[in-house]
């Protein structure tokens, strides 16, 4: 890894937004953001990463494998995501709905210019420092145009249709061929002309989450404000943390802890989460030594600006023997975003879903030099491309055999929220 170049400046803040800009004026750029969420596994405060050194753009088939290959190639920081759709590699499945956006199954990069920043220090990590330095500084950033949306947002389903659709899921969980399955549903727009960048920072404010990125590669964007980690290595640690149960926040403190009080006794939001976890601690046991398996924190409620979350830690001690590639297909995707069992509830999600994942619920994250990662889970994110001018969100809930749809969808547009605010419509 390159030598480290450290470097001060009066206004932190406003460093970042123009290296942002900055850096999404490569063909690849990464940004990662912790917005001050207090995590013991997190590594820095952010990560910009800008240009290619080299990198690896796969297709479901052998992705796996190749990643395997390009990480022992490349001990460096190594930004990059894997689309839900690799689960057709990983399970004898198909992926068959439409999809606007063309993701790469899985991206990869290492980064021409890093720079880490952890509290008030910057470290750049750069054949030339000081040339990028003066060059961010000499940035410009775009004004917010996007206030000037003026597309229409469109829904895969009706209302009366997702409805449909949710009965007809609980009767499969009724038949017993799954116990959970999570749902979700496509908002788009078509003919957009957006600015990546500026989005990413007004759904920031709007919306601060511990895992929120922006990730730039051949003209696609993720646009993300995600608040839930999918997997973690700290040394030979692993560490996931599935979110399962939502709650709207309360305008006065009184309303707002009421509403964070009966989260934490929903016997419906405790259940989806407690089945999530037994089927996070089942794939965390093919990348474990055995018997080091455990739920670290069950049923924990975290706020955020829009909604509290019932979130579960659990932990294991990696299987030295299986590399990190391995262990990412061992888990992959998240149980959080499929349901359980894995496979039947990913069959159902195929059959009832209108669109392809293919970003959303992937993951986004990093590779170390020293050998750890650190990956999210893609929710409350704008998916973009401007070759196409196609602009997609989706979002989900979890659907047990004692839901109401009725409420379940509005969960969906309650997580909905921030995006359309951002974009300055309303459903």
């Amino acid at each position: 890894m390159r030598q480290a170049h450290f470097h001060q400046v009066n206004n932190l803040e406003e460093f970042k937004k123009k290296a942002l800009f900055w850096a999404a004026q490569f063909k690849s750029a990464s940004y990662f953001e912790s917005n001050d969420f207090k995590d013991s596994y997190s590594a820095f405060d952010t990560l910009i990463a800008a240009g290619e050194a080299r990198s690896l753009t796969c297709a479901a088939g052998s992705a796996f494998d190749d990643l395997e290959g390009f990480l022992k190639d490349n001990q460096s920081f190594l930004p990059g995501f894997l689309s839900y759709d690799l689960k057709n590699e990983i399970e004898d499945l198909s992926s068959d709905n439409q999809d606007n956006l063309q993701f790469p199954d899985l991206f990869f990069f290492e980064p021409l210019h890093l720079i880490l920043i952890k509290q008030e220090e910057i470290s750049f990590f750069s054949s030339d420092p000081e040339m990028i330095i003066a060059e961010i500084e000499n940035t410009t950033c775009q004004a917010n145009c996007n206030k000037d949306f003026s597309a229409s947002i469109k829904n895969r389903f009706s209302k009366s249709d997702y409805i449909e659709a949710v009965n007809d899921l609980k009767k499969h969980i009724n038949k017993g061929e799954i116990y959970e399955v999570n749902f979700c549903q496509e908002f788009y727009a078509e003919n957009v002309d957006l600015i990546p960048v500026q989005a990413y920072f007004e759904l920031n404010k709007l919306s601060p989450a511990p895992f929120s990125n922006f990730f730039k590669v051949d003209g696609k964007y993720i646009i993300s404000a995600t608040p839930e980690r999918f997997l973690s290595r700290r040394g030979n640690k692993l560490i996931s943390q599935p979110i399962k149960g939502t709650a709207k926040r309360q305008i006065s403190v009184h309303a707002d802890q009421k509403a964070k009080t009966e989260l934490l006794n929903n016997e419906k939001e405790l259940s989806e989460n407690v089945m999530i976890v037994d089927l996070v601690r089942n794939d965390l046991t093919r990348s474990a030594l055995p018997g080091t398996v455990l739920v670290e924190e069950l049923f924990g409620i975290y706020s955020f600006k829009q909604v509290h979350q019932m979130i579960s830690t659990v932990v294991c001690k990696a299987d030295s023997d299986l590399s990190n590639a391995a262990i990412l297909k061992n888990t992959f995707p998240m149980g959080s975003m499929t349901g359980a069992p894995k496979i039947s509830a990913m069959k159902l999600i195929e059959k009832y879903e209108r669109t392809r994942r293919g970003m959303y619920s992937g993951t986004v994250g990093y590779f170390s030099p020293d050998g750890d990662f650190d990956f999210n889970v893609i929710i409350r994110s704008i998916l973009y491309s401007t070759e196409s001018r196609y602009l997609s969100f989706q979002v989900g809930s979890a659907i047990t055999s004692n839901c109401d749809a009725e409420k379940e969808y509005e969960e969906c547009l309650l997580k909905a929220e921030a995006i359309l605010e951002v974009l300055g419509c309303k459903m």
